[in-house]
This record gives structure tokens, sequence and C-alpha cells, in this order.
């Protein structure tokens, strides 16, 4: 047992793994070290420009020995909602690439029940938004990846969809269903994969909000790394304090035990 008492554990992807193309240093072995020791783990992602393909040959590029099945995407758990909800016509406002795992959807610009909403980077207009708002107007539901507020990126933190989510929800009146963090259900997805209840569990993610308050509000820890997104200013700002604040993924292994902890590497809330 680890000195956390953490029987399971979920990995938060860019900003806490790797930025863009660059993987953060050690942590590579800060997973295979976790791994290694037995802990069960899952690799969550809001991430929507990637296919699950995709996004599983890109981690295993930068040096992560992770198994496809081991990845849980947000537009994995959307792609399972849309069945449940009997495969509905669909608006796609995803990533080409991410599109492919939505296939089996019939899809309509002009006719759609449900309009998806994910990362399309500079394909937002005021045209795209009103176009999308009528639709939501004759009756669409909103259905959002994420809602994430900004990330970061090789260039510096950018503006995330969630500006665009709640531009549409103010417009049409309309309560976007979220899929990704900070859903519990998304969380539950994890955790049922792993076979745990959340009080055995963490997250280990760079946003205060998503990654920290939706684990905590999920029943899971939460580990905090000053990596990706991470900004001081930001995280004292907030009303969430995580259970553990880490300077990167790659003093996990010492804050669960694993290695002998170094002075001053690690600190709690």
């Amino acid at each position: 047992m680890n000195q956390l008492d953490i029987q399971g554990l979920l990995f938060d992807l860019d900003g806490v793994l790797y930025i863009g193309s660059q993987p953060i240093e050690g942590s590579a072995d800060a997973v295979a070290s976790v791994r290694s020791s037995g802990i069960p783990c899952r690799f969550i992602t809001n991430t929507s420009t990637l296919s699950l393909g995709s996004l599983a040959r890109k981690i295993n590029a930068l040096g992560f020995a992770i198994p496809p099945e081991e990845i849980i995407s947000a537009p994995q758990a959307a792609v399972r909602y849309l069945r449940g909800m009997g495969s509905p016509t669909c608006r796609l406002l995803l990533a080409e690439d991410v599109k492919k795992d939505f296939a089996e959807f019939r899809q309509s610009d002009t006719e759609a029940e449900v309009i998806v909403v994910g990362d399309i980077g500079n394909a937002w207009s005021y045209d795209l938004l009103n176009e999308v708002f009528n639709c939501l107007m004759r009756g669409a539901k909103l259905i959002a990846i994420h809602k994430n507020r900004f990330w970061q990126t090789e260039q510096g933190l950018q503006m995330d969809i969630g500006g665009f989510v709640h531009a549409l929800e103010y417009a049409s009146g309309v309560k976007t269903t979220i899929i990704g963090k900070p859903s519990i259900d998304f969380f539950q997805i994890a955790l049922d994969d792993m076979g745990l209840t959340a009080d055995a569990a963490a997250i280990i993610g760079d946003d205060i909000d998503s990654d920290i308050g939706g684990g905590q509000q999920a029943g899971l820890k939460g580990i905090l790394v000053k990596t990706g997104k991470y900004r001081q200013t930001y995280v004292e700002a907030s009303s969430i304090r995580p259970d553990i604040l880490l300077d990167s993924v790659c003093d996990l292994p010492v804050a669960l035990g694993l290695r002998p902890s170094p002075a001053g590497r690690v600190a709690g809330y």
C-alpha cells in the first residue's frame, strides 16, 4: 500500500505528461514507476483534436508504453452517450480526425437533432455560431466534449471552447450536456473500468477546475501539478484546494512512497 492509500490513478494527458508534441521531463519514467508498482492506471483526456487511434499513436511515440484500452477520451465518452440516445442525427463541430470516431452516426448541417461541439480551432466564426444558434432554437440538443476555459500549447495559453459553448447557451437558453471532465459520469467510466470506488482513487492534473475540482466532486483525491496550464495566481484565487501539490508528474512516485523523497518536493494543502 502506498503512503497516500491510493489504489488507482487517473492521469490527465496534455499538460501533465506532455505539452503539444513535447513530453514533460521525467514523465515517462514516472508513469512506468507507477505502473510497475501494480497500481492500476487510466489515462483520461478532454482532448478533442485527435481520434482515439491517433491519440494512442501520439502518446506512445512520445515514449509512453500505454495500451489503447487504458486511454479514455471525452470523444469516446460522447460516442457512448449518443448511442444511449438512440443514435440521433448529428452536426459535428469536431476536428476532421475525431469525426472518424463518429462515423456510425447520420450527419446533417440542417436537420441535426444534436450539435456536438469540440475543438475546431480557427473554424469558429459568427456565421457558424449563428447557424448553430438557429438549430438550437429549432429544438436541437447541445453536447460539448468539454467546456474548458483555456489550455496550454507550445505557443502559450490559448482560449478553449468553453467561451463558445457558453455563448451558445446564453443566446439560445439551451443547457449543454458536458461529456468530459468535470462531468462525474466521465470520471465514473474510468473508475468502473478499474473496478474501483472513487474514494480509492486519485486524479493527477494541471487544471484546478476540471481535473481537481471535477475529480473531488466525483469523490476522488486531487493531485495538482505545476505544469501545463497551471498558474499560481489562478489557483490561489480558486476556492478549490488540491489534496496534494507537486512540481510535476515526475514527483508522483515520491508522493506515493515508491521512491525515496528528496526534501521539499511535495506539498499538501
